[in-house]
């Protein structure tokens, strides 16, 4: 009875490994040589498992990317001590998001986050059920940090109360996602800090 208890913990301690080796297997060759050339044989070999290991819990590579993506998040998230994270809230809406969408930025360019992250949002085009994990999972709880921020804006008279949160948030989000996705201008502090103030104070004269 001792054994059997004994060997519990060391099957989840191993399986805890494997997956956390095919996650920074699946990670790394997706920075390495790029998601079409990635495979579930080459994250197995990387990671040291059998493929089989891989097809038992996973059914794709862009399932195997997709969970290891949301577990980076989690784990950058924990290391910085900000789980639960939330928007920074100085009084200043407009300072607030600057340094949020700078932070964004940042990691716009760090090929750790960009490489796995074009690759499923490119997959999620073309696969609605993973486009529609992937935005569930990672986009919609991020862009609900805005939802809160903008509301607590609201309640502090900054923003005007008929103001739809989740729309206004996409004013200055959604122009950076799709300026990152197609390429179609730099991606900088200060196009971002623009977005924000067009955003904010509008295009008309006053």
């Amino acid at each position: 009875m001792a054994a059997h208890h004994q060997s519990a913990p060391d099957a989840t301690r191993r399986s805890e490994r494997s997956r956390r080796a095919i996650y920074d297997a699946a990670l790394a060759l997706v920075v390495e040589v790029g998601y079409p050339r990635t495979t579930i044989e080459g994250i197995a070999s990387r990671a040291g498992v059998g493929k089989q290991t891989i097809y038992r819990w996973w059914s794709s590579k862009a399932d195997v990317l997709l969970e290891a993506f949301l577990d980076m998040g989690e784990q950058a998230a924990a290391a910085a001590g900000q789980v639960p994270y939330a928007l920074p809230d100085t009084g200043d809406l407009a300072a607030d998001l600057k340094h949020v969408l700078r932070a964004t930025v940042d990691e716009l360019h760090d090929p750790a986050f960009e490489a796995p992250s074009r690759a499923l949002a490119a997959e999620g085009v073309v696969d609605e059920e993973l486009g529609r994990r992937f935005v569930a999972k990672l986009l919609e709880p991020q862009l609900q940090l805005y939802v809160d921020r903008l509301r607590a804006a609201q309640e502090a008279g900054d923003v005007r109360p008929d103001i739809d949160p989740r729309i206004a948030l996409e004013l200055f989000v959604s122009p950076l996602a799709q300026r990152w996705l197609q390429y179609t201008g730099p991606i900088t502090y200060d196009y971002t800090d623009t977005l924000v103030d067009y955003a904010l104070n509008g295009l008309a004269p006053r």
